[in-house]
């Protein structure tokens, strides 16, 4: 039994999330910097008479995910960067048979195997489909122990509203903290959870069901991917998340998500004991982009910066979304960490050209 209140690691956290969620089925593979999560699961998943398996591959647990999401039941599974790049051929299966699951990225230094550091360098690979095909998956960054306890119980909720496979993209650092928790605090959505008449339950008193995503009959994918079309449109409508902090009536403003946005709103409250007059803004939904309130919040910013743990992802969305707006990127890739003391001096640098 765990306590309302408790000090965790976000992986520890992100694990108690999905079986609080109803998460019934965890397959995954051990890698570092996510190996709490799975352990955790590996520990309770049983007490609460619900499956974990320790797949001999990343690419067995993601087909063994798609298999208990057929069922009707809620799956997830979890891994670090080079484990999700395993992942992506089911992830686009997942996406095409219109089936809920959740996948955890917990990032680290990349390309290749790279390190166990953290980083933020899955950005392209986690907004733009990541496998084959046209397909998105919502994916949301949380900033804190508790934001990941959060949002891994609404990702179920939407997972299961749209059946998309969705992500939580966390960084090492996100992953590997510990903070205290409060396991009581809830985010739910605010819509009715369809009943899964999909699913594939046994035919013994019913006519068969098939889920697929090998169509091959002449015009009928097409068609099949103009009705997933509407539905990322319609996610990208209804599920735009961000925050801000100290964003009103500001000159400038810099954008950051994940641990890095933690340093980017010290850095903040450096610069304005300065007299600068700097907001921060924090996608929480990496996709879809929180476009509209970016826009709102920016309406009368001089200049923007974007500070990311990579040489320059989330910045092209920033851009995107802004193009008449002067936008200065700073970024560290593999493993590195822009600090507080660095992003001071490029502000103020960038603020005096």
């Amino acid at each position: 039994m765990v306590s309302e209140n408790i000090l965790m690691t976000g992986n520890e956290a992100m694990a108690q999330a999905a079986i609080t969620a109803g998460c019934h089925f965890y397959a995954g593979y051990p890698i570092t910097p996510q190996n709490e999560l799975i352990a955790y699961m590996a520990k309770h998943m049983p007490d609460q008479e619900r499956v974990f398996i320790q797949a001999e591959s990343e690419l067995a647990a993601i087909n063994m995910v798609f298999g208990a999401a057929a069922s009707g039941k809620r799956a997830m599974t979890s891994s670090s960067s080079p484990g999700i790049s395993l992942k992506q051929e089911g992830i686009s299966y997942l996406a095409a048979a219109e089936l809920p699951a959740v996948i955890i990225n917990v990032m680290r230094g990349g390309p290749g195997l790279g390190n166990i550091a953290t980083s933020q360098s899955d950005y392209f690979q986690a907004t733009r489909g990541g496998g084959h095909g046209d397909y998105f998956t919502p994916c949301f960054a949380p900033w804190s122990v508790q934001e990941a306890y959060e949002l891994v119980k609404l990702i179920f909720d939407l997972s299961d509203y749209y059946r998309t496979p969705s992500l939580i993209l966390a960084d090492a650092i996100i992953g590997q903290m510990m903070e205290p928790l409060n396991l009581k605090t809830k985010y739910p959505i605010s819509r009715k959870l369809p009943q899964k008449t999909w699913a594939l339950t046994g035919a013994r008193k019913r006519k068969p069901k098939v889920i697929r995503s090998l169509i091959l009959k002449e015009g009928a994918l097409c068609e099949h991917n103009e009705h997933l079309r509407k539905k990322w449109e319609e996610i990208k409508a209804k599920e735009q998340r961000f925050a801000t902090y100290k964003s009103k009536a500001i000159e400038y403003l810099v954008i950051a998500y994940g641990s890095q946005a933690r340093l980017i709103q010290e850095a903040v409250d450096i610069l304005r004991k300065d007299g600068i007059k700097i907001g921060l803004f924090r996608p929480i939904s990496l996709w879809p982009y929180p476009v509209k309130g970016l826009k709102k919040t920016s309406k009368d910013v001089k200049k923007i910066f974007v500070v990311e743990q990579s040489l320059g992802q989330m910045v092209d969305d920033v851009r995107l979304a802004l193009p008449k707006n002067e936008v200065h990127f700073l970024g560290k890739a593999g493993g590195g960490i822009p600090d507080v003391g660095q992003i001071i001096k490029f502000i103020k640098k960038k603020i005096k050209t």
